[in-house]
C-alpha cells in the first residue's frame, strides 16, 4: 500500500529522465574518450535514475537521491566482487553495460558528484520556485 500511496506521475521529471536516457545512449554509442564516457556518463546515470524515480513516486527528494546513491554504490560493489563473472554474464553486452565489469574508485566519485548535483539543483530549483511564488 505504501507504493500506491506515493505513486504520482510528474511529467517534468519524466521528460528529464527521457532526455538523460537519450544522452546516455549517445554517449554509449558514439563517445569513446577517456572522460565523457566513463565519468560524465556515471554522473548522468545517477541523475537519470533519480529523475526516473521522481517521475513516478512522490518521495522525499533527499531520500530518493540517497537511495539512488546507495544503489550506485551497490552496483559498483557488485563489480568489485565480480558478480557479472559469477553469473556468467560477462559476454552479454547488455549485462556488461548495466552491471559493469570492473570496480573503479573514480566511479564512486562520479556517483557522489551526481548525487551532489541533484541536491544542489533541487535546492536551487526549490528556492527559485519559492521566490517566484512570493512575487
Amino acid at each position: 500500500m505504501l507504493i500506491m500511496k506515493n505513486f504520482r506521475f510528474n511529467k517534468k521529471y519524466f521528460a528529464s529522465a527521457i532526455l538523460l536516457f537519450f544522452v546516455e545512449v549517445v554517449i554509449a554509442l558514439f563517445i569513446h574518450d577517456k572522460f565523457i564516457r566513463p565519468y560524465v556518463g556515471d554522473v548522468l546515470v545517477v541523475i537519470l535514475i533519480y529523475c526516473a524515480l521522481k517521475s513516478v513516486f512522490a518521495v522525499s527528494k533527499l531520500k530518493t537521491a540517497l537511495g539512488v546513491l546507495l544503489f550506485a554504490f551497490a552496483v559498483e560493489t557488485s563489480q568489485y566482487l565480480g558478480l557479472i563473472f559469477t553469473l556468467g554474464w560477462e559476454h552479454s553486452a547488455l549485462a556488461s553495460a548495466i552491471i559493469g565489469t570492473s570496480f573503479a574508485w573514480e566511479d564512486i566519485w562520479a556517483y557522489i558528484i551526481g548525487f551532489l548535483s541533484i541536491v544542489f539543483a533541487e535546492k536551487y530549483l526549490n528556492a527559485k520556485h519559492q521566490n517566484s511564488q512570493s512575487c
